[in-house]
């Protein structure tokens, strides 16, 4: 066999990715998800690879009374070259599929990759202007003020929550990119050490990790005091011994300074109890560190006075819930009781 050539599995694999690449045009790419009290149902932007969609006028016209610009297509030089260039690389996978060329799919994995990061950095410039470049004139100007929505992920911006995250052709290119991967990693490995052509589970399997390892991430991320709101009250977080969090399964961080806050805005189905990946509190004791609230220990006591007399706080350890009893006297809680 030719050590040039590329194996089997691989060339199907390309080949589904290039022929998958063309759906790309006909989805959305990206999109930036807006909520705010005004908009409980939310407002969504969809990027294409050749025009704007979802509710553009309506961003338009919030936009105005901040000074920012307003989105028209045409003022895009990526919607009219992008099509072109999903199409070449389109091409260029099926391409490396029939000619089974180790050099031409080392070729394209490149070109990818740079397009990628190019991509990336040309719709974080993009955002960056569209949120500090405004008008000095708009009716609504906060001091020190900028609007520049998420690259990828949740940012508050004012009253609103901005998430940013790929669309439906966004994750096919992702696909493809990963698959592009995983062939390149396969047929290195096989050129490398003259191994034997893969098997089709094989190449499964490690997409599968792959995948697995690009999923966005549900980790609490850390409070930061005197900066975040709470999500619920709207009040600046100033004690950090009271912080919690909600995290979804798509990533986004819910923030409250309080437990009264974070179970008021559960029982209000701010959020549905299926898209929750976890809930977590800050640990009395060590304000840097935030425990998932099933295993944490709760104390009510009129003592604590927190932000918004919740008065209960979490501790990682039942021996620090016992030796914080002296000073705060009160009453151990589950945390189904307080959901109650």
């Amino acid at each position: 066999m030719n050590n040039n050539k590329i194996a089997n599995s691989s060339r199907i694999a390309l080949l589904i990715a290039g022929l998958s690449l063309v759906a790309v045009l006909f989805t959305p790419i990206w999109r930036i998800e807006l909520t705010a009290p005004q908009y409980p149902e939310g407002l969504t932007l969809l990027i294409h690879a050749n025009k704007l969609s979802g509710s553009v006028d309506i961003i338009n016209g919030l936009n105005h009374y901040i000074g920012m610009k307003t989105l028209h297509a045409d003022d895009f030089v990526e919607f009219k070259v992008l099509p072109g260039i999903i199409l070449f690389f389109a091409a260029l996978f099926i391409l490396s599929a029939i000619l089974a060329g180790r050099k031409l799919m080392y070729t394209l994995f490149g070109l990818f990759i740079t397009f990628g990061v190019l991509a990336m950095v040309d719709f974080w410039r993009w955002e960056y202007d569209y949120g500090h470049n405004l008008d000095p004139n708009a009716a609504i100007i906060v001091p020190g003020m900028a609007y520049q929505p998420p690259l990828i992920g949740f940012k508050q911006l004012l009253n609103f929550g901005a998430y940013s995250i790929p669309d439906t052709g966004g994750w096919i290119f992702i696909g493809a990119g990963l698959i592009l991967l995983v062939c390149v990693v396969l047929e290195w490995k096989k050129a490398k050490a003259g191994l034997q052509k893969k098997t089709a589970l094989n190449l499964m399997v490690i997409m599968l990790s792959a995948a697995l390892l690009s999923s966005c991430s549900t980790e609490p991320v850390p409070i930061r005091i005197g900066k975040d709101n709470c999500d619920f009250c709207k009040m600046t977080i100033s004690d950090k011994r009271f912080g919690a969090e909600i995290v979804t399964k798509k990533s986004k961080i819910y923030k409250f300074d309080d437990q009264h806050c974070i179970v008021q805005f559960l029982k209000e189905g701010k959020v549905a109890s299926e898209d929750i990946a976890g809930v977590y509190f800050v640990d009395f004791s060590s304000p840097d560190k935030l425990i998932d609230a099933k295993k944490a220990y709760f104390l009510q006591s009129p003592d604590f006075k927190s932000p918004m007399n919740g008065n209960i706080a979490a501790f990682s350890h039942e021996d620090s819930l016992a030796k914080a009893l002296p000073k705060f006297y009160g009453n151990a809680i589950s945390w189904e009781d307080m959901q109650k």
